[in-house]
């Protein structure tokens, strides 16, 4: 893709094109500024390079280059550089240094151990550091230097301290420290005043401190799969803040403080002991999407029913045996995960749930249902249905007059057959039906013209056979239609031979 403008080109993507090279043709383009070359197979950068005197951003990521030339280092108006998932030499990155206009350096995944200290002395305007997906156990002291930067990314390297470094750039607004070896944050995060999103989920964080509260900005807060048992209440200030990440830590009971941050969408206390919810719970109500999965809730918290912006609800994997008729209350919920509970019939409530789009009720875990009703058809804006697991012989007939249903699972189940009313069903672009009971597919099954993913694995099949269905959903088709052209084949001759016989018939009275 390339723009430009009359006949100075400013932009080109180059990007998976399986190229070895850069291109001279791109060389070549002095006036351009932005250029994309990742996910190739570069494995050398040509001294020509220096000729791009006006690029601003290049990316160069998902290639095999181990070392750079020292002409990538002119590029003095270079302000956005990816070099991330190359198998880079440690000491090539000395050439970076030399980019003293950067702004943006990515490093994700180049096997780095330690960050180059001339890097930290001499780019001096650099607002982003991508290092995540490396083996940083540390960072070098001269990182304080960087009294730009407000993003850097540390995910999946090998701290064990929390860099104390960082605690003195001022101007940092994001942290990403997930998936390391933390057990502890300093009190002297406090120093950051600007941070507005902190990601530290797992590690093996015991306690939070408490001058984190002098983060007033903070609204985004991973938490996830530490070992918390609490949050300090002097936390409690934190009002900005809009996602929170609890799961996996070992609660018991959602915070107190957490229900007065009133501004929360996201909350996620998937799998942390809890058997109810604060009363206090229902005051967030801008909740849009909340995760109370893999707990201990033996009922439907009727807390959430008050959450009407809610738009995603997870209640997977809990003792939950049936719903509040108050669940009609949610009117823009348009995800509701019920996998793994214990309902003994089918919720009818869900059935109020006009806005519903994704519905799973897969029972691997929990009780076994015997059957959907056919109001299931009132769900008209419904697009996937998950009930997978169960004990189910049949299905609804209203289900193929759902014209919003694009996937539907039904496999490890009971199904004896289908209903002919699912070749209804136009919008059907995945039917998973494999472990059932089925010896035959409806003969007009091959009208589903969207159908891409059709699977038959492990059911009895007699019609279509064996050697017909292992194939795909092509062959599957082929041989429905072919099938039923025979069928009119037949028909017609039958016909054909009681017209003769009647005529046969005639002339012998005559």
């Amino acid at each position: 893709m390339i723009h430009s403008k009359s006949d100075r080109t400013f932009f080109i993507d180059a990007s998976n094109q399986n190229l070895d090279t850069i291109p001279q043709e791109i060389l070549e383009l002095k006036e351009l500024e932005e250029v994309h070359l990742e996910n190739n197979q570069i494995e050398e950068i040509p001294k020509a390079i220096q000729h791009l005197k006006n690029v601003k951003v290049l990316y160069l990521n998902q290639n095999r280059l181990s070392e750079l030339c020292p002409e990538l280092g002119k590029l003095s108006r270079l302000e956005g550089l990816d070099l991330s998932d190359n198998p880079l030499q440690p000491a090539s990155l000395q050439v970076v240094s030399s980019i003293r206009s950067l702004r943006q350096l990515r490093l994700y995944r180049t096997e780095l151990a330690e960050v180059a200290i001339e890097i930290c002395k001499l780019l001096h305007h650099l607002e982003l550091l991508g290092l995540s997906g490396n083996h940083l156990s540390a960072l070098p002291m001269e990182i304080v230097n960087q009294t730009k930067l407000r993003e850097i990314y540390l995910k999946q390297n090998h701290f064990e301290v929390f860099p104390p470094e960082l605690c003195v750039l001022y101007h940092l607004e994001i942290i990403d420290l997930d998936e390391n070896k933390l057990t502890a944050i300093p009190e002297e995060i406090g120093n950051l005043t600007r941070l507005q999103k902190l990601y530290v989920a797992h590690n093996s964080l015991h306690a939070l401190p408490e001058a984190l509260c002098q983060c007033s900005k903070l609204s985004v807060l991973d938490l996830s799969y530490n070992r918390l048992h609490f949050i300090p209440h002097t936390l409690e200030g934190l009002l900005d803040m809009t996602e929170l990440g609890l799961n996996g830590n070992p609660l018991e009971k959602v915070p107190r403080l957490v229900c007065r941050w009133t501004a929360l969408h996201l909350l996620y206390v998937r799998a942390t002991g809890l058997r109810a919810l604060r009363r206090s719970f229902r005051r967030l109500g801008n909740l849009r999407f909340l995760d109370l999965s893999q707990n201990h809730l033996e009922s439907f918290p009727p807390q959430v029913c008050s959450l009407r912006n809610l738009e995603i609800l997870a209640l997977d994997d809990n003792k939950i045996w049936q719903l509040p008729s108050d669940i009609s209350s949610l009117s823009k919920l348009k995800i509701l995960g019920l996998s793994g509970n214990q309902f003994f019939f089918f919720p009818e409530e869900i059935f109020s749930l006009e806005s519903l789009e994704k519905l799973y009720i897969g029972q691997d875990q929990g009780a076994k249902l015997s059957y959907v009703p056919e109001d299931i058809g009132k769900l008209q804006n419904l697009k996937e249905l998950y009930i997978e697991n169960n004990h189910l012989e049949s299905l609804p007939v209203t289900l193929g007059s759902m014209p919003n249903l694009e996937i539907l699972d039904c496999r490890h189940n009971l199904l004896k057959q289908l209903p002919d009313a699912i070749c209804q069903g136009q919008a059907l672009r995945e039917l998973l039906l494999e472990d059932n009971l089925l010896t035959e597919l409806p003969e007009d099954l091959d009208g589903l013209v969207n159908l891409n993913v059709l699977t038959l694995m492990d059911n009895p099949m007699e019609d279509p056979p064996k050697e017909v269905y292992t194939k795909g959903k092509e062959a599957i088709f082929t041989y429905l239609k072919e099938k039923r052209n025979m069928k009119i084949t037949a028909t017609k001759v039958k016909s054909s031979n009681f017209l003769d016989n009647i005529f046969i018939v005639a002339l012998e009275r005559g």
